[in-house]
């Protein structure tokens, strides 16, 4: 086992994840707490400490030697400059919390404590552990109940003076189109997301009155990405078309992240990504489509080579080592 590890926690809006990850990737242990709708920031920051306290002395008990080089953190709209979440619409903490500056309180002992948002905390670890080992110029793309993005310009993340870069997700797909979770209208994604994919398959239904469709007898709460997945497996005409039309709209959005930036590759994560060729197929044919001519037939897209279970902890715990590198 290697002798130095990092601490990840990813903060999402039910449930805080942390791990200790060693130099090459691996989960050693980690444990999950909720994260509060109370908005006490106060008594989170203790629960996330001494949960973190507790999987460090765990893991010390059968490895003595083990050393901990630092904590990083993934949060929705996690400013790295600031060490801060500011108004994040799904975590209960109101306004600006100082999250890097309380736990720096209960660890005086890490030099390195780092908070980012959790799509930029994925590309760092595409980018440490993953398939972007060897690669200066990449956008990592996630999907999930929004799409988020961590851009990667000569070997360094992208935070723009704000700390916010890279939100491609919120690029305009569709002027006046769906509305977006963050109220602006035609945001990629309102297309593109899984609750997007819900969205599309219920306007495929209406629109040809598919009542023989796998997923016809699905609520609207109950309908998700997966089960979208499942019915194409099988067959299911909806369902094909929904990753079909995903695919194009997603193609076109990455030719615009293309035409910004000219990466060496693409990376897609989340849930949707593990539809392989339904998802891809489309997306990679769609980008060609709206591609300038010197970009064809150039850009890689591929799926995340991180583990999806482990995803979350294992690019936050890589923070740690960018950090390190300064």
């Amino acid at each position: 086992m290697n002798r130095k590890a990092t601490v990840g926690v990813d903060i999402g809006g039910t449930n805080t994840a942390i791990g200790i990850v060693d130099a090459i990737g691996n989960v050693l242990v980690k444990d999950n707490i909720e994260t509060p709708s109370h908005g006490d920031v106060d008594t989170y920051i203790v629960d996330l400490a001494n949960a973190i306290k507790a999987l460090i002395k765990s893991l010390k008990l059968v490895n003595p030697d083990i050393e901990i080089m630092g904590i990083g953190m993934g949060a929705p709209n996690g400013n790295y400059y600031n060490g801060t979440i500011e108004y994040a619409p799904n975590l209960s903490f109101k306004g600006v919390v100082h999250l890097v500056e309380l736990l720096k309180e209960k660890f005086p002992e890490l030099d390195y404590v780092a908070l980012t948002n959790d799509a930029n905390a994925a590309a760092i670890g595409e980018m440490i552990y993953g398939g972007a080992k060897d690669m200066k110029n990449f956008v990592m793309y996630t999907l999930g109940t929004g799409v988020g993005s961590g851009v990667v310009v000569n070997g360094d993340l992208v935070y723009g003076h704000d700390g916010f870069a890279g939100e491609c997700g919120h690029t305009t797909l569709i002027p006046g189109g769906r509305s977006c979770g963050c109220g602006i209208p035609g945001h990629l994604e309102a297309y593109c997301s899984a609750p997007g994919m819900k969205r599309t398959a219920f306007e495929i239904m209406a629109r040809d009155n598919a009542g023989d469709s796998l997923l016809a007898d699905k609520s609207f709460k109950e309908l998700n990405s997966k089960m979208i997945y499942d019915a194409a497996v099988k067959g299911d005409k909806v369902a094909l078309e929904v990753f079909e039309q995903t695919g194009k709209w997603l193609g076109q959005g990455l030719a615009d992240t293309v035409h910004h930036l000219s990466p060496e590759a693409i990376f897609i994560f989340g849930g949707p990504s593990a539809a392989g060729d339904y998802i891809f197929k489309p997306t990679k044919e769609s980008l060609e489509a709206h591609l300038l001519p010197i970009f064809k037939n150039k850009i890689k897209v591929l799926p995340s080579q991180l583990k999806p279970g482990d995803a979350a902890i294992v690019g936050a715990s890589a923070l740690v080592w960018k950090e390190m590198e300064k």
